[in-house]
């Protein structure tokens, strides 16, 4: 994948250690995850059209769907969920997945950590999503080790991703996260983000790779496949049928 110098890096070493948060910054932390999934569909339905609508190039009928990181339910909103199949949405935060369970009781929701082992055998998915989840994951290789054990063989990965780190995304969260967060907490976005998107494109995609086949890629808005050019990376990735699976 081409990229420029503002996102390439020396290797990532794991797992990644977060800030130590106060217990202010954590209320804020938490209430500004909940409040920034409510306003992302509402402002910018290009991007959201999207991150949501890349996945679907993995959907197929009666599938076996795993979602990481299924918040509200933002991208469950365009998923068939009345045919056969079977749909998990896992989420780590109680009272989000609370919501999204009464939101969408065709669902299965589980609370939990993507970055731990989840009950389920090996091979139970025929496809796993990820949408803005990768880069939040202090432990990385542990989330993608268990995606690849959860994965059938020939299983799909659909994977959606922030530019973080290039100039346009700089740009975009500026006038966006950046400005709701100071004008709701009249403080600085910067210890957010510090604890927030912890992994840059480069070493996702180094993970990714070491474990995955791609089949296909989709940058957004620019079809120009540089980091620095454009918002969201769409990825569709394969477990290789013959690959021995990491526990």
């Amino acid at each position: 994948m081409t990229q420029t110098s503002t996102v390439a890096g020396p290797r990532a070493q794991w797992p990644k250690r977060l800030p130590v948060l106060t217990e202010e910054q954590q209320r804020i932390r938490a209430d500004f995850m909940a409040h920034w999934l409510e306003v992302l569909p509402r402002r910018y339905g290009l991007l959201e059209k999207f991150n949501h609508g890349y996945p679907l190039r993995s959907r197929a009928a009666g599938a076996r769907t795993l979602e990481l990181g299924a918040g509200l339910g933002a991208h469950l909103a365009f998923e068939d969920l009345t045919g056969p199949g079977e749909y998990v949405a896992l989420e780590h935060q109680a009272p989000l997945a609370e919501r999204l369970a009464a939101k969408y009781p065709r669902a299965r929701v589980v609370t939990g950590d993507c970055q731990a082992r989840q009950d389920f055998p090996d091979g139970h998915f025929d496809r796993v999503l990820a949408v803005h989840v990768l880069e939040h994951l202090p432990d990385l290789p542990r989330c993608l080790d268990e995606v690849r054990r959860l994965l059938r063989p020939g299983g799909l990965f659909a994977v959606v991703l922030p530019c973080e780190g290039g100039w346009a995304y700089a740009l975009a969260r500026r006038i966006s996260a950046r400005r709701i967060f100071e004008k709701r907490y009249k403080q600085s976005y910067d210890w957010f983000v510090a604890c927030e998107h912890i992994n840059l494109p480069h070493e996702i995609l180094e993970e990714l790779n070491a474990r995955f086949e791609t089949l296909h890629r989709s940058f957004f808005p620019l079809r120009l496949p540089v980091v620095n050019f454009n918002l969201v990376i769409g990825l569709t990735l394969r477990r290789p049928a013959e690959a021995d699976v990491r526990s």
